[in-house]
């Protein structure tokens, strides 16, 4: 019976470490050229960085579409996402919405009474996120949170949210998109 020689074993540990190691690098190497391209700002850099670079557009909901602030999931993944919002003065987050893949969901009904609204978003089927400079508050389950200060002293998770301007219109829709996809906002 033929035995396996120990330096065949090791001599393939070897080719297949190495391997790794330069596979590993040129990764790096090629993350590092395209972070560092002229024109990218660093909210770009930063978010490319373990997150899905894709568009977000909006504009303003169309006649057939009740009031409100819509998102809709123009991926082809499953999406989570949280909204921040000012209501009385105080800030409040909110999650989960979970939306398929080309579905839209109403993330606040009735007519809008504010100009900025906040939102976080995360890829479940392929990782990344969509998100911003403005720090407020998260957790892993269904939340409503008020206030967006000392999120982590509070036990909560603190979360870069991207601003959504509407121009004070009754209602807007945002679309999340991959990247390379066209971003057109809905026009009323």
């Amino acid at each position: 019976m033929a035995r396996r020689s120990k330096t065949i074993t090791s001599r393939h540990r070897q080719v297949v470490v190495g391997g790794s190691l330069a596979a590993l690098i040129v990764i790096a190497a090629v993350a590092f050229v395209l972070l560092r391209q002229p024109g990218v700002d660093t909210e770009a850099r930063l978010l490319a960085q373990g997150s899905v670079v894709a568009g977000v557009s909006g504009g303003i909901g169309s006649e057939g579409e009740s009031a409100g602030l819509r998102l809709c999931n123009k991926t082809s993944s499953r999406v989570g996402v949280a909204i921040g919002y000012k209501q009385n003065n105080d800030w409040a987050t909110e999650g989960w919405w979970n939306i398929t893949a080309g579905a839209c969901e109403t993330l606040v009904g009735g007519t809008l009474v504010s100009r900025f609204y906040y939102i976080y978003a995360v890829d479940y089927d392929h990782g990344g996120l969509w998100g911003g400079r403005a720090t407020m508050c998260t957790r892993d389950k269904m939340f409503t949170i008020r206030g967006i200060r000392n999120c982590v002293a509070r036990g909560y998770e603190s979360s870069g949210f991207f601003e959504v301007d509407t121009g004070e219109q009754k209602s807007w829709t945002v679309q999340l998109t991959e990247p390379g996809q066209p971003e057109v906002g809905i026009g009323g």
